[in-house]
């Protein structure tokens, strides 16, 4: 039997200090991943994915001016069959849906261990599309409650599940670093909610969204 090749990785995130420490977690398992290279934008990384031929693109959602999925798209016309394994903080599956339209082949989040994600990466580079296994379950409970006609309130309003969350929480009177605490996610997570929902209610702020929410009748 021949020995497998390791992957050939392209890490693409705009904090230095984050690719420095997916290439410390990744360089115990040198035998299956190898980093060939590594870029802050989403130019950098289409260029680099371009001339290095990677196996897999493993790249941040949000990047400054720029996004992943933004490269997922570019990478489908320019290096077609390149995949793109998506690693972000947002535990939303709004970014999944989004992530999965654009063509990545993955979804991860940032907690993740060094055996599960090169775990992850030889799956995705296999063909299997690679979802947080928190996120999968979410994803499979809202869909199979949207089969049944089942919407959460806001749903017709545009409202992702966990958009509605936190406004149900906004209108109970939570601070931000409480709605975090009680969701279990990050204050910027909840305010990137926070923001998604006042364009989404087409309102200023957060005392106008409890109102809209209310005059609504979302929550009853």
């Amino acid at each position: 039997m021949t020995a497998t090749a390791p992957l050939r990785v392209v890490l693409v995130d705009d904090h230095e200090m984050v690719v420095a420490g997916l290439k410390a977690m990744l360089a115990p398992f040198a035998g299956r991943v190898r980093v060939v290279g590594s870029a802050n934008s989403a130019r950098e990384a289409l260029d680099a994915a371009v001339s290095l031929a990677p196996d897999i693109v493993l790249c941040d959602v949000r990047l400054r001016g720029d996004s992943g999925l933004d490269l997922c798209r570019s990478l489908a016309e320019r290096a077609p069959g390149q995949k793109v394994v998506l690693l972000s903080v947002y535990d939303d599956e709004q970014y999944l849906y989004q992530a999965l339209r654009a063509g990545a082949a993955g979804y991860l989040l940032k907690h993740i261990g060094g055996e599960e994600l090169v775990r992850h990466l030889e799956l995705a580079a296999s063909g299997t599309t690679v979802v947080d296994a928190t996120m999968a379950g979410r994803a499979a409970a809202s869909a199979a409650r949207l089969e049944r006609d089942e919407f959460w309130p806001g749903a017709h309003l545009g409202l992702t599940q966990r958009e509605s969350e936190v406004l149900a929480l906004l209108v109970a009177g939570h601070s931000n670093r409480a709605i975090a605490a009680e969701l279990v996610i990050g204050d910027e997570t909840v305010k990137s909610h926070v923001r998604a929902l006042l364009r989404k209610l087409a309102v200023p702020d957060r005392t106008a969204a409890v109102a809209a929410a209310l005059r609504e009748g979302v929550f009853r």
